[in-house]
C-alpha cells in the first residue's frame, strides 16, 4: 500500500533522481563509514547511501515507515523523535559494536559520524541545535532544509539574513550552501524551495561558553532595527561589563568573530 505523507510529520519524499545523485555525489559516501540518516521517509537517498556504505542506521518518527525500513539487511534503525536520540550515545554504541573500549581516549580517537538528512522544515532548526551537543563526535552533516533557513545559516555580516542563527552555527561550523531543490522535486511538493547544506565542526574552535553566546545573542538581535547601545549595550551595563565592545551598530553588522570575543571577555570577568 502506498504510504501517504502525513503533514503533522512534515513529509515531502524527494523523488527527483538528478538531484538524488547530486547529493550522493556531495556526500561522497565511502564503505565501512558511520553514517546517520535523519528522516529516510521512503529510502530514496537511503538506498544509494547505503550501497556505498555497507551499513547505514535511520532515525525515523513514522512507525509505519520504521517497520517498513526494518526488513531492509543493512539497516539499523532507530524509531524515535531525533530530538530526542543522544548521537553521543549513537556514536558510542557503534563503537561498542566494533569492541572498542569506551572511554575518553577510544572515543576521540574512534570513527565520527556523518550525519545526513532531509529534515522536517518545521523543526529544522531545533534539529540543528540539538546536534551542537553532539559535535564533538561528528565528522560532517549534510543537510535538504527550506532555502531560506540554509540563507540564515551561511549570511554573512551586514545583510538582511544574518542573524542569531548565523552566529550560534558559524562559530563552530564551516558551511556551504550546495545545491538548490525546487518543489517540483518532491511528493507532496513544498510551498517553499530547498537547498543543500554541507556543515563541517572546526577543527579548532573557540573556547566559549554556548549558554551565554545564545543568551547574549538573542538579546543582540531581539530590536535589530536598533542600534546595539538599546539593548546589548544595556544587557552589558546590568552585568557591570567594562570590556571594550562597540554598541554604535546594529546586531548584523557584528562579525562572528566579535560575538565570541565578548563572550569570552564576559567569561573572564
Amino acid at each position: 500500500m502506498k504510504h501517504i505523507a502525513r503533514k503533522r510529520f512534515g513529509q515531502h519524499f524527494l523523488t527527483d533522481g538528478g538531484i538524488i545523485d547530486a547529493i550522493v555525489q556531495a556526500i561522497a559516501p565511502k564503505p565501512g563509514q558511520r553514517m546517520v540518516e535523519i528522516g529516510p521517509g521512503l529510502a530514496a537517498l537511503t538506498q544509494p547511501l547505503v550501497e556505498r556504505l555497507g551499513h547505514l542506521t535511520v532515525i525515523e518518527l513514522d512507525r509505519d515507515l520504521a517497520l517498513h525500513l526494518r526488513g531492509h539487511g543493512q539497516l539499523t534503525v532507530i524509531e524515535s523523535d531525533v530530538l530526542k536520540v543522544d548521537f553521543s550515545l549513537v556514536h558510542a554504541d557503534w563503537n561498542v559494536m566494533h569492541s572498542l573500549a569506551i572511554d575518553s581516549h577510544a572515543i576521540a580517537s574512534a570513527q565520527k559520524l556523518r550525519v545526513v538528512g532531509n529534515l522536517p522544515y518545521n523543526i529544522s532548526t531545533p534539529i540543528l541545535f540539538h546536534l551542537l551537543d553532539a559535535v564533538e563526535v561528528i565528522q560532517d552533516q549534510h543537510f535538504m532544509l527550506q532555502k531560506e533557513v540554509i540563507d540564515r545559516m551561511v549570511a554573512q555580516p551586514a545583510t538582511a539574513a544574518f542573524g542569531r542563527l548565523s552566529v550560534m552555527l558559524q562559530w563552530r561550523y564551516a558551511m556551504e550552501n550546495l545545491l538548490l531543490v525546487p518543489p517540483e522535486s518532491f511528493e507532496p511538493p513544498p510551498r517553499v524551495n530547498s537547498a543543500v547544506v554541507r556543515m563541517i565542526p572546526l577543527a579548532h574552535p573557540p573556547a566559549i561558553k554556548v549558554a551565554l553566546l545564545s543568551e547574549l545573542v538573542q538579546v543582540a538581535f531581539s530590536q535589530r532595527r536598533k542600534l546595539l547601545r538599546h539593548t546589548l549595550g544595556r544587557w552589558l551595563d546590568e552585568r557591570g561589563f567594562g570590556g571594550h565592545f562597540d554598541t554604535q551598530r546594529r546586531a548584523e553588522e557584528v562579525p562572528v568573530a566579535s560575538y565570541v570575543d565578548l563572550v569570552q571577555q564576559l567569561a573572564a570577568a
